[in-house]
């Protein structure tokens, strides 16, 4: 097997793992992975437009997360409001129950954070990191992961 061949199949392998362990933590939350991504970025920003949220979503190719945000409003996670400023756009909120649901999220987050810091233990992960932020840029899901890393920099004093 040709290199680049496996480092395809070990990113696919990684993502999907780190996937299912996440699913399972979520599991008793009933969310899954894309409803914690989005609940996350809301906890993070406060509100923002659906297209806003689309911009930010790693999980989503695309810009209009409806679907997803229809299911966590319908659960009574988000609050959707018609903006003060542009009636055309839509402001997206948690409610109280999914603020709650945010920091359990965190929890969980904060386990898996843990457990890839220890498999990592050793490791370069700056050049690892490195060369994945270069194989994604320029795609759409590498493209949503630096709005989110630079909007969080801005954002750090």
């Amino acid at each position: 097997m040709r290199s680049a061949e496996e480092l395809r199949y070990l990113i696919l392998a990684a993502q999907r793992e780190g996937n299912r362990l996440l699913g399972q933590a979520l599991r008793p939350l009933g969310i899954t992975s894309s409803q914690a991504e989005v609940i996350r970025i809301l906890q993070d920003r406060g509100s923002l437009t659906l297209n806003g949220l689309g911009d930010l979503l790693v999980c989503e190719s695309g810009n209009s997360p409806s679907r997803l945000v229809d299911r966590l409003a319908s659960a009574g996670l988000v609050n959707r409001q018609v903006s003060a400023h542009d009636r055309r756009h839509i402001e997206l909120s948690l409610t109280e129950e999914g603020l709650r649901l945010a920091r359990l999220i965190i929890e969980i987050e904060e386990d898996l954070y843990r457990s890839i810091d220890a498999a990592a233990e050793g490791h370069d992960l700056d050049e690892i990191t490195g060369f994945l932020r270069t194989f994604v840029a320029g795609l759409p899901a590498g493209q949503a992961l630096a709005r989110r890393v630079a909007t969080e920099q801005e954002a750090s004093p």
